[in-house]
Formats: structure tokens, C-alpha cells, sequence
């Protein structure tokens, strides 16, 4: 079947090439000019099938050559498993003959065991029998501070225990009488290792101090702990062989001494703090002074000194550091969770945010380049941060109110003292006020740029509002103050001058606030926020409205005597009203020029426009009513002579403000000119005149002014008031009301008719 599948295949095979044959040949010959190259391309072919056919030789013999040469192995090789095979016959054999005289040999095994362990007992014996002197030698000398010698000693020691146990193990590990009895007899060992231990940890707790005295005392110490670490590292190889520890062992005097460091560390933090607050109420800040400077002292220390006590790979500065800063935060959240001051929590937050990571500590030049700041964790976590600085404003809200409240509460004693409040270096008085409110803020806010630029906004914003608030107190204490003295004006005997330095405070402040925002306002940010702070202007030139006021009420209960005699018939007769109005005026206002220019200006013209208003009230009021020609050109030429002597009065008070005052007094001359009209055929002319430049003239005001006059009959009266009150005038953006506030005595019109 087999030779039959292989004739098939072979047999296609044979198509396929005679196929190809074909194939190649109808390729060659597919034009006639290629026929006469056949002969060309029979010897070609003939080339290449010798080719193939030698190539194809030369294969089948290598192949050939390999079957034999691997024949010829396998024939050796079976060869020499026969030989094997008769040898592992031959020993087994041989052992079974010679199992009877193996057990014969026991007792020279055990003879070897013991032997064995004599000779190690003879090689310690010496070690042995000394044991007592080797260990008062040791104490002796850990006692002397020879450190180096007593652990050479203790090493001695414990090497001569330590063989002997394991002798002992390896003979009868579960004999632990006489593993108790050897511990027992070395049982000075540990004591004597405990006791090196407490020098080696004295001496490490002393480190800083040390590595400057006595620096081979620090390195003796380190190199008796690399020696225990190499014992440790060498017994615990030997107990994954062996199974067997040595007592005490490991030691990990390494990780010990990291340990002692870090307790020496923090006990140097907690150590420093030498004042509490009853004693010292500066006491957070000495504790953070002394804090700083021990910290960046022993950091240059270790840095240039103790390195070169350890190996490279204990990396001591970094672990030091490490220490540092760690024992830091702890004592810093100590810190922040106690019940702190306003201040200490400033003076905490400063040094935490601030100090520790500037030039003063750990960006101090001898400390670089081993220190990165930017790897150093913070101290206290955001949450703790935010909490102070919650407690701090809550703090310092109730401090800024109560310290405003007091400031005020001092400010208005003094406004009832016997002598003039103080002058600033223009003569102008003031009291200690503002100084003081603007100190506090000056100071809060400095001490709150210290610790943060987001911080001191805050505190400003918050500053701005108490100020708002204590504005307003203030605004309230100014009006009570008036109304106090109104009720008695004896009493403050200063009055006048306190209130003018109360109007010129309002300046003051108004300054400040500007100097404050523009000081501590850097960026378009916190301008908007300061923006979107209630405005203080409105208020503080209310107070200084109402301090104007106040003080005009004062001149004018002085002049309301001499008023009540204008446009009587006294005042006709030859009353000096005026010459006394003209000289209080001047008087007081010798004491108001102590008021700063802007309220001044306002002042001064306030109090032209009320003698003007006063002065037509008295007309209004028909104190007089002329009888004849001459008494009207008498009382108009009296009137025009008093608004020349007033507008000159108030020319002179106006002097270098660069006003027009010349408009109130007009107001006089016109009304005289109504009361001087000869012609009663002209009168409506010359009130509709009037009323043209007055708009706020009332009906009654006419009818009171043509009272005055005493000539206007009912009829005249009745059509000049209706034919004004066609067609009332409009008033001009620029024009100050003076008839508006103008009451006319309860007389009513039908009445001045008649």
C-alpha cells in the first residue's frame, strides 16, 4: 500500500515537471526568431540541470556520512552501558557485604562526636577559666570610658559562649540543662552588654556636643556598632543553616542608635521652652527664637562635623534632618492646639510659614545644598492652618471692636475737658483719634503681611467694616454731644473748639482710609475687593454736615436776638442789627478757621445762605408795614446798605476759596427793589421779575412782600397773584433754593388782601 502511494506521487510529480518544462519552453519560444537560438537554450538548461544534479549528490552524501558516523555512537554508547550497568552490580554487591562492619564503627563515630567536642572545650578552656577576670576587665574599662577595649572584650566573651551553645546545639539541640548551665556561667555577658550599651547611648544622646570635644569618642562608638551589625548579619546567615541563635542576639544597635537620636531630638524641642504666659507674655516668641536658633545650629553641626563621625551609608544629615523636622511639626501642633492669644497665634503662623523656610533657617546659606526647602513637608497641615487663621480674625474682630469702643470711649472724655483739643502743624485742632484707630489697623495689618498677602486682605476688609460700624457710633456720640450742649450751653466749656476738631477728624479719616487702601492694595484683585467694601465717605461727611450744623446753631441762637430786630420799627429807626450780626459772624469764624478747607468752604457758604434766609424771614414775617414813599425808600436804601455790609462781610470770609458770594446778598437788593418801587403801575413788573430770577417764591411770599410795602390795593394783590400763578418759573440746574424753607405767619392770603 505504502510503495503504491509513493508510485502515485511520483507519477505526479513527473506531470507537474513536464507541465513546468512546458510552460518554460512555450515562454522561450513565442516569436520565430527565437527558434534559431535552440540550440543556445538546450545548453543552457543542460548547464543548469548538472548543476541541480550535483548540488543534489552532494547533499544525500553528506546525509549519508551523518547516518554513519551517528550509528557508529549509538554503538559505543550501548557498549558503555553495559559496562555501567555491570559496575553499579558489582557495588551493590560489595555494600552488602560491608553493611555488618559499618555498624561495627558506631562506637569510633561517637569517640569522633566527642572528640570533636572536647577539642572545642579545650580550645575555649582558657576562655573558660577567665571568664571572671574578662569580666572585671570589662567593667573596668567601660567604667574608664575605653569603650573600643571593653567591647573588644565583651566580643571575647560572648564568642566563647556563643561556641560553646552551638557545640552544644549541634551535639544535643534539645538538651536545655546544659544550654541553662552555659547561659548561666556567661550570664555576666548580657549585663556587661547592657551597660556598654547605656555609655554608647550617653554618648550618642551628647552627639552634637561631642562631635566638638571629643570627636573620636563619637567614632569609637559608631564603629562598635558596625561591629555588632556585621555579628548580626553574619549569626542570622548561620541561623538559616543551622537554626540556631545565639541569647541577646540580634542586637539592632544600628536601628537603637536611630532611635535614641530621634527621643534626643525631640527632647531638644520640647526642652527649650523656658517661659509660660503667666511669666512672660512674650513667651511663644522667646520659645520659637530659642527653637530656631538651636535647630539651625545643630543642623551646621551635623552637617560639617558629624558626617564624618558615620559611614557614608547611615546617611546621618538627611536621617538628622528627617528628625528635625518631624519633631518640629509634632511641637508645632502642640502648639496650635492650645488655647492661643490672637498675637501667638501670629507669631506661630509666622514662624511656621514664613521663618522656618527663609534665610534665618533652613535657606540658610551654610546648610545648602543638603537642605532642599521644597522637599521639606509643612510643618502644619492646611486644615490646622485655616482653623488658626479662623480663630485668629474671630479673635481679632472682638479685639478690634473692643479696642475702636475704647478709643472712642477716651475720645469723649476729652471732648469735655476746660483746654483746647491739641492743633496739627497747620493749626488746624484735631483729637488723638484717628491717630490711634489707624496705629491699631497700621499695626494688625503688618503683622498679618507677615504671614500671608491673602491674610492681610482679609484684614483689611475686615478693618474697613469695623470702621464702618464705629463711624456710625461715632456719628451718634457727635449728635448727642450737640444735643447736650444745646440744653446747656455752658456746659462743655470747649464746645465750639471740640466740635471743630471732631469736623476735622472726619477729614482725617477720610485721608487714612485712602492712604490705607492705597498701601496695602497691590493688585486689581483686592481692589475689588476693597471696592466691594461699604463707602465710609457718606458717613464721615454726615458727621461733618451735622458738626457744621451744630455749630452754626451756635452762632445763630448768639444772632437770633439781633435778627428778631430786622425789619421793625426799631431796625427803621436805626437799629445796628447788622453791625452786631456782621460782628459775631466774624468772631466765630476767627474760631472755625481752625476747620480744614473743605468743610470750611462748605461752612462758609452755608452760613451766608442762612443770614440771607434769615434776613428775608424777617421780611416775610411783616414785622413793619411802610406807610408812605419815604419810609419804603428809607427801609429799601436801609436793606440794600445791609446786603452791601453782609456781602462784604462774607467776601472777606470767602477769601481764597474762589466763590461767587455775591448771590445771596443780590437776593436782599432785589426784594428792596420791590419795596422801593415808587410807580404801583409797575409793581406786577417788578414781582414778576422777581419771581423769574426766584423760582421757588411762594404766592405767599408775594403777598407777605407786598404787605410790607402797605400801598398795593386788594385789587392789584389779586391780579398780580393770579396772573403768577399762570405760569410759575422754571428753576436753573445751578440755582440754591432761599424761599423753599420760608414759613410765612399764619396769615393767610385772603387775610393780606385786605
Amino acid at each position: 500500500c505504502e510503495d503504491s502511494t509513493c508510485f502515485l506521487t511520483m507519477k505526479e510529480t513527473d506531470r507537474e515537471a513536464v507541465a513546468t518544462a512546458v510552460q518554460r519552453v512555450a515562454g522561450m519560444l513565442q516569436r520565430p526568431d527565437q527558434l534559431d537560438k535552440v540550440e543556445q537554450y538546450r545548453r543552457r538548461e543542460a548547464r543548469k540541470k548538472a548543476s541541480v544534479e550535483a548540488r543534489l549528490k552532494a547533499a544525500i552524501q553528506s546525509q549519508l556520512d551523518g547516518v554513519r558516523t551517528g550509528l557508529s555512537q549509538l554503538h559505543n554508547a550501548l557498549n558503555d552501558v553495559k559496562d555501567i550497568q555491570q559496575s553499579l552490580a558489582d557495588v551493590s554487591k560489595d555494600w552488602r557485604q560491608s553493611i555488618n562492619t559499618i555498624e561495627s564503627l558506631k562506637d569510633v563515630k561517637d569517640a569522633v562526636v566527642q572528640h570533636s567536642q572536647l577539642a572545642a572545650a579545650v580550645e575555649n578552656l582558657k576562655n573558660i577559666f577567665s571568664v571572671p577576670e574578662i569580666v572585671r576587665e570589662t567593667q573596668d574599662l567601660i567604667e574608664q570610658g575605653a569603650l573600643l577595649q571593653a567591647h573588644r572584650k565583651l566580643m571575647d566573651l560572648e564568642c566563647s559562649r556563643d561556641g560553646l551553645m552551638y557545640e552544644q546545639y549541634r551535639m544535643d539541640s534539645g538538651n536545655t540543662r546544659d544550654m541553662t548551665l552555659i547561659h548561666g556561667y556567661f550570664g555576666s555577658t548580657q549585663g556587661l552588654s547592657d551597660e556598654l550599651a547605656k555609655q554608647l547611648w550617653m554618648v550618642l544622646q551628647r552627639s552634637l556636643v561631642t562631635v566638638r570635644r571629643d570627636p573620636t569618642l563619637l567614632v569609637s562608638v559608631v564603629r562598635i556598632i558596625e561591629r555588632e551589625e556585621k555579628i548580626d548579619r553574619r549569626i542570622l546567615d548561620r541561623k538559616k543553616q543551622t537554626g540556631f541563635v545565639p541569647p541577646g542576639r540580634p542586637k539592632n544597635w544600628k536601628e537603637k542608635m536611630f532611635t535614641i537620636l530621634e527621643r534626643t531630638v525631640t527632647t531638644r524641642i520640647e526642652g527649650t521652652q523656658a517661659d509660660t504666659r503667666e511669666s512672660d507674655k512674650m513667651w511663644l516668641v522667646r520659645h520659637l527664637e530659642i527653637i530656631r536658633k538651636y535647630v539651625l545650629d545643630d543642623l551646621i553641626v551635623a552637617k560639617n562635623l558629624m558626617v564624618q563621625c558615620f559611614p557614608p551609608h547611615y546617611e546621618i544629615f538627611k536621617n538628622l534632618l528627617n528628625m528635625y523636622h518631624q519633631a518640629l511639626s509634632t511641637r508645632m501642633q502642640e502648639l496650635a492646639s492650645e488655647d492661643l492669644e490672637a498675637n501667638e497665634i501670629v507669631s506661630l503662623l509666622t514662624w511656621v510659614l514664613n521663618t522656618y523656610t527663609s534665610t534665618e533657617m533652613m535657606r540658610n546659606m551654610e546648610l545648602a545644598p543638603e537642605v532642599d526647602v521644597g522637599t521639606l513637608e509643612p510643618l502644619l497641615s492646611p486644615h490646622v492652618v485655616s482653623e488658626l487663621l479662623d480663630t485668629y480674625m474671630s479673635t481679632l474682630t472682638s479685639n478690634i471692636i473692643a479696642w475702636l469702643r475704647k478709643a472712642l470711649e477716651t475720645d469723649k472724655k476729652d471732648w469735655v475737658k476746660e483746654t483746647e483739643p491739641e492743633a496739627d502743624q497747620d493749626g488746624y485742632y484735631q483729637t488723638t483719634l484717628p491717630a490711634i484707630v489707624f496705629q491699631m489697623f497700621e499695626q494688625n495689618l503688618q503683622v498679618a503681611a507677615q504671614i500671608s498677602e491673602d491674610l492681610k486682605t482679609k484684614v483689611l476688609v475686615l478693618c474697613l467694616q469695623q470702621m464702618n460700624s464705629f463711624l456710625s457710633r461715632y456719628k451718634d456720640e457727635a449728635q448727642l454731644y450737640k444735643e447736650e450742649h444745646l440744653r446747656n450751653r455752658q456746659h462743655p466749656h470747649c464746645y465750639v473748639q471740640y466740635m471743630i476738631a471732631i469736623i476735622n477728624n472726619c477729614q482725617t479719616f477720610k485721608e487714612s482710609i485712602v492712604s490705607l487702601k492705597r498701601k496695602y492694595l497691590k493688585n486689581e484683585v483686592e481692589e475689588g475687593v476693597s471696592l466691594s467694601q461699604p463707602s465710609m465717605d457718606g458717613i464721615l461727611d454726615a458727621i461733618a454736615k451735622e458738626g457744621c450744623s451744630g455749630l452754626l446753631e451756635e452762632v445763630f441762637l448768639d444772632l437770633e436776638q439781633h435778627l428778631n430786630e430786622l425789619m421793625t420799627k426799631k431796625w427803621l429807626l436805626g437799629s445796628n442789627a447788622v453791625d452786631i450780626i456782621c460782628v459775631t459772624v466774624e468772631d466765630y469764624f476767627n474760631d472755625f478757621a481752625k476747620i480744614k478747607k473743605p468743610y470750611k468752604k462748605r461752612m462758609t457758604a452755608e452760613a451766608h445762605r442762612r443770614v440771607v434766609v434769615e434776613y428775608l424771614r424777617a421780611v416775610m414775617q411783616k414785622r413793619i408795614s411802610f406807610r408812605s414813599p419815604e419810609e419804603r425808600k428809607e427801609g429799601a436804601e436801609k436793606m440794600v446798605r445791609e446786603a452791601e455790609q453782609l456781602r462784604f462781610l462774607f467776601r472777606k470770609l470767602a477769601s481764597g476759596f474762589g466763590e461767587d458770594v455775591d448771590g445771596y446778598c443780590d437776593t436782599i437788593v432785589a426784594v428792596a427793589e420791590v419795596i422801593k418801587l415808587t410807580d404801583p403801575s409797575l409793581l406786577y413788573l417788578e414781582v414778576s421779575t422777581l419771581v423769574s430770577k426766584y423760582p421757588d417764591i411762594r404766592d405767599d411770599h408775594i403777598g407777605a412782600l407786598l404787605a410790607v410795602r402797605g400801598d398795593a390795593s386788594r385789587d392789584m394783590k389779586q391780579t398780580i397773584m393770579e396772573t403768577l400763578e399762570q405760569g410759575p418759573a422754571q428753576a436753573s440746574p445751578s440755582y440754591v433754593p432761599l424761599f423753599k424753607d420760608i414759613v410765612v405767619p399764619s396769615l393767610n392770603v385772603a387775610k393780606l388782601l385786605k
